[in-house]
């Protein structure tokens, strides 16, 4: 199966790694192409800065950022598709993107522990 989902990843952060990790072995279809940020020929489709600031992902040739790339490198991944269609659902992806501008003020700490 072609890869219907790109996803861009901080390949130096060690919780990026390990959720990329965790991501790549749920992904038994291969419907997600995973680019390691930190790689030199990475193809990025906006600034390099930018993709590491935020999530981003692809899903039918939109680019998404936050909790909307999180919802789509879910949708491609039968067992978590459901996380998917609720990120993606109007009424409640407000919310999901709430939680993860949270998440991102926690990030930094969450890094340390996984060092």
């Amino acid at each position: 199966m072609t890869a219907h989902v790109t996803v861009w990843f901080d390949g130096a952060c060690p919780l990026c790694q390990r959720e990329i990790a965790l991501m790549r072995r749920l992904d038994r279809r291969g419907a997600i192409r995973f680019v390691d940020l930190r790689l030199p020929d990475a193809t990025c489709p906006i600034d390099r800065a930018a993709l590491l600031a935020r999530f981003h992902a692809e899903e039918n040739g939109r680019l998404l950022s936050g909790a909307a790339a999180f919802g789509a490198m879910w949708r491609a991944i039968p067992l978590l598709r459901p996380f998917g269609l609720l990120a993606g659902w109007p009424p409640l992806a407000p919310a999901f993107e709430v939680a993860y501008r949270r998440f991102l003020h926690l990030r930094p700490r969450l890094q340390k522990l996984f060092r």
